[in-house]
C-alpha cells in the first residue's frame, strides 16, 4: 500500500518566494505580481469527455505533495455518456486548498475553468461576484451556445461583467502547441485539459514534475501521446507566464500547522476504505474475501482490492448482488474476513442474505456507499438515505451494527472498527459511507503498523460442552458469556461438524427448532448481543456551555464543523457531537441529549437519524434536511444553526 506521500510539517516553505516545479523562484516570477492567499477554491468544469476529473486529480495530487490541506468534490454526470455539450453532460471537479486546516470542498468557487458553454451555464450560479472565470472561447460558437439556451454570447452581452473574465482559446492554443506531433486536430484537442492544468499550475505555483511523470507513465505504451500531453501542459504554464491577461499569480503556503508531524498522502474515501479492509485482514491474520457486483459509487473498492493479491485478498465479481453476498458469507463460514460492497439498490437485493448472516452469526462486512434514491435514483450523486434500510430493512428481528465514517480519510479507521465488531461479536456489520466521501479526497496520515488494533480471533478447535452422561461435544451456538458471540468453527475441523441454514436454531446445539420459547430466546439473545457491543462514549465539543447541540453522523461532519467554527468565530455558543456508531448508539448519548435545550440534526435525507433519536430518547430533535444530491454548504448550515440559537 505504497504511493506518493508528502510530509507537510517537513516541507514548509520559508518566507519569500513561491514554489514552481518544486523549485524556489523570485517573489515575482516573470516580473508579475505574486499575491499570497490563505485558501483558494477552484472548480474545473467541462463536458464529460473533456477530462475534468483527471485534471482535478492531478492538480489535487500536486497540491497534496506541496503540503496544503485540501478537500475535493468530484461531480459526475449520471448518464454514462450524455450528449456532448449539453447540461446533463457537464462534469466538474472542485478543490479547496489552504495553508490551514479545512473541512469542506468550499461553498463557492473563487475560480471557474469552463471548457464550454454548458459548463459555464451549469456552474455560473455558484460563483460569487468578483470570481475569476477562465473560459475556452473556441467553444462559444452558435451551435454549442444554442444547445444550452444562450441566445447571445455571454462573452459579449455583459452578463459576466460582475466577474473577472479571462477569455482563452484553449483548443486553438493546444492544437498550435502540438502541430509538430503529426496528430489529427481531434487528437490534439484532447490535450486541452492539460493546457488548462498547466495554466492553473502556473497561476497557483503548483509543482509540475509529478504531473509530467504521471503522464509519461499513464501513456507509457504510446510515448508520442505522452509527450504531446507534456508539451500541452508546459504550453499552458508558459502561456500564463507570458500572456498579459494574467498579470497576477497566487501563492498558498503549505499548511505547516494543520497536521501533526508524519508521512501523508492524498487519499479518497473508497481508497482509504479499501486500505482499511486490507489492514483489518492483516491485523486479524485472516484472508480477505470480497464478493461484489459492480455498482456506482462502490465499484472502485472492487477495482482497488483486486490489486492486492499479495496481501491474501481474493476478489469475486459476481453475476449479481445476491451472488456477491452469498459468496462473501460462504467465505466467512470458511474462516475468511468476508466483505461485500454495494450501494442502496444492492442492499435491497442483499437483504435476505443479510438476515441469513444474522441467523448464522458469522462475521461479515456490508459496505454501502450511499447514493441518491429511490430505485436507480441519482447514481453519481450523494445521499444519506439508507440509514433506516440498514437499521430495519430485513424480515423479522434482524439487528445489525452500523458504523459510519465522517471524512474520506476516516474511512480507513471506520473499516478497522467495523471489522473489530464483526469479528468480536460474530455478526454482520454495516459500513455506511456515501458518494461524497467515496470520491472526495483529503490528506491522510499513514499510520504505523504497530499502532493498528490487534484483531486476531480464536477459532474453535475442540469440544466446548459436556452432556449429562459426560460426553464432550461441540455446540455451535454456545456463547461467550461476555460478548454473546458463538464459536467460529472452520469446516473440516474433526469433531466440529455442525449445521447452518436459515431456519431457526436451537439454543446451544444449533439444531433446527420450531419451539416458540426457543425462538423468543434466540431473537432476544441476538438483540442483546448487538445492544452489548462496546463502542466509545460520544465526545462533545462544547467550550462555551451552549444550550444548542448540533448532532451529525457520517459525511455531514465537514460542513457541520465548518459551520460551527463560523458561529463560534462570531461569538455564538454552540455544541457539536458526531456519531460514528449508529447501532448501537454510544452509552452516554441519552445523557448528552438531556443537557441541551435544543438538538439540531442535519442530514442528507428526510430525517432518518432524527427519527431514531426521537423514538429512543424521547427528545424533540429538530431535523434540517437536504436531498439534492450534493453535500451541505457551511454557510447554509451556519444560517440554520444561528436561527436555532436565537430562537
Amino acid at each position: 500500500m505504497t504511493s506518493q506521500v508528502s510530509s507537510p510539517a517537513e516541507q514548509a516553505d520559508g518566507a519569500g518566494g513561491a514554489v514552481v516545479g518544486g523549485q524556489r523562484t523570485p517573489e515575482s516570477p516573470g516580473g508579475k505580481e505574486v499575491r499570497r492567499l490563505d485558501r483558494v477554491i477552484i472548480r474545473f468544469a467541462g463536458d464529460s469527455g473533456d477530462g475534468m476529473q483527471l485534471t482535478g486529480d492531478r492538480f489535487t495530487s500536486e497540491t497534496a505533495s506541496f503540503g496544503n490541506d485540501l478537500s475535493t468534490l468530484p461531480n459526475f454526470p449520471a448518464e454514462i455518456r450524455a450528449p456532448a455539450g449539453t447540461l446533463p453532460g457537464v462534469s466538474s471537479f472542485q478543490l479547496h486548498f489552504a495553508d490551514h486546516d479545512i473541512l469542506t470542498p468550499g461553498d463557492a468557487p473563487n475560480v471557474l475553468v469552463a471548457m464550454n458553454p454548458a459548463a459555464l451555464k451549469a456552474n455560473i450560479a455558484d460563483l460569487p461576484r468578483g470570481a475569476e472565470i477562465i473560459i475556452n472561447t473556441d467553444e462559444f460558437t452558435k451551435r454549442p451556445m444554442a444547445k444550452v439556451g444562450y441566445a447571445t454570447s455571454p462573452l459579449e452581452d455583459g452578463s459576466l461583467d460582475a466577474y473577472s473574465l479571462h477569455p482563452v482559446p484553449l483548443t486553438t492554443l493546444t492544437v498550435e502547441a502540438l502541430k509538430d506531433f503529426g496528430l489529427s486536430r481531434k487528437e490534439a484537442e484532447r490535450s486541452k485539459n492539460m493546457f488548462a492544468l498547466g495554466l492553473l499550475s502556473w497561476m497557483y505555483h503548483r509543482p509540475t514534475a509529478g504531473t509530467e511523470n504521471f503522464l509519461r507513465q499513464k501513456f507509457a505504451k504510446k510515448p508520442e501521446i505522452a509527450e504531446a500531453n507534456v508539451v500541452a501542459f508546459r504550453a499552458g504554464w508558459n502561456f500564463g507566464e507570458t500572456t498579459e491577461d494574467f498579470a497576477v499569480s497566487y501563492e498558498v503556503a503549505p499548511a505547516t500547522r494543520a497536521f501533526p508531524t508524519g508521512t501523508y498522502r492524498n487519499i479518497s474515501g473508497n481508497l482509504a476504505l479499501s486500505y482499511g479492509l486490507v489492514a483489518a485482514s492483516q491485523q486479524a491474520d485472516l484472508p480477505l474475501y470480497l464478493g461484489s457486483y459492480p455498482i456506482t459509487p462502490a465499484s472502485d473498492i472492487l477495482h482497488e482490492l483486486s490489486k492486492h493479491k499479495n496481501f491474501g485478498v481474493r476478489t469475486f465479481q459476481a453475476e449479481d448482488e445476491i451472488a456477491g453476498i452469498g459468496a462473501a458469507l460462504g467465505a466467512a463460514f470458511g474462516g475468511a474476513l468476508g466483505v461485500t460492497t454495494t450501494s442502496g439498490p444492492g442492499v435491497a437485493l442483499k437483504s435476505e442474505a443479510i438476515g441469513l448472516a444474522v441467523s448464522l452469526e458469522l462475521p461479515l462486512l456490508i459496505v454501502d456507499i450511499q447514493r441518491g434514491g429511490p430505485s436507480t435514483g441519482l447514481p453519481t450523486k450523494t445521499e444519506q438515505a439508507d440509514l433506516l434500510q440498514a437499521m430495519y430493512g430485513r424480515n423479522g428481528e434482524a439487528p445489525v451494527p452500523i458504523v459510519a465514517p465522517r471524512t474520506p480519510a476516516d474511512c480507513f479507521d471506520a473499516a478497522l472498527d467495523a471489522a473489530r465488531i464483526a469479528l468480536t461479536y460474530r455478526t454482520p456489520v454495516f459500513l455506511l459511507s456515501d458518494g461524497y466521501l467515496a470520491n472526495g479526497s483529503e490528506p491522510w496520515r499513514i499510520p504505523e503498523v504497530a499502532d493498528l488494533p490487534d484483531l486476531k480471533v480464536k477459532f474453535a478447535t475442540g469440544a466446548n460442552h459436556t452432556l449429562a452422561d459426560g460426553t464432550e461435544v461441540f455446540w455451535p451456538y454456545k456463547r461467550d458469556p461476555e460478548t454473546l458471540a458463538r464459536p467460529w468453527a472452520i469446516p473440516g475441523t474433526p469433531g466440529l461438524e455442525h449445521r447452518i441454514g436459515g431456519i431457526e436454531k436451537q439454543d446451544g446445539t444449533g439444531n433446527i427448532s420450531y419451539d416458540p420459547a426457543n425462538h423468543d430466546l434466540m431473537v432476544r439473545t441476538r438483540q442483546a448481543k448487538i445492544d452489548g457491543i462496546r463502542v466509545p462514549d460520544l465526545d462533545i465539543d462544547d467550550p462555551d456551555g451552549a444550550t444548542t447541540l448540533v448532532l451529525g453522523w457520517g459525511s455531514t461532519y465537514g460542513p457541520i464543523t465548518a459551520a460551527v467554527r463560523r458561529l463560534r468565530n462570531a461569538g455564538l455558543p454552540i455544541a457539536q457531537a458526531h456519531l460514528r456508531h449508529v447501532n448501537p448508539f454510544p452509552g452516554n448519548l441519552g445523557a448528552v441529549l438531556e443537557r441541551y435545550r435544543k438538538v439540531v440534526v442535519p442530514e442528507m435525507n428526510l430525517g432518518q437519524l432524527a427519527t431514531l433519536i426521537r423514538a429512543k430518547y424521547l427528545v424533540d430533535a429538530q431535523s434540517y434536511n437536504q436531498v439534492n444530491g450534493m453535500p451541505f454548504k457551511a454557510e447554509q448550515l451556519a444560517t440554520v444553526l444561528k436561527e436555532a440559537i436565537d430562537d
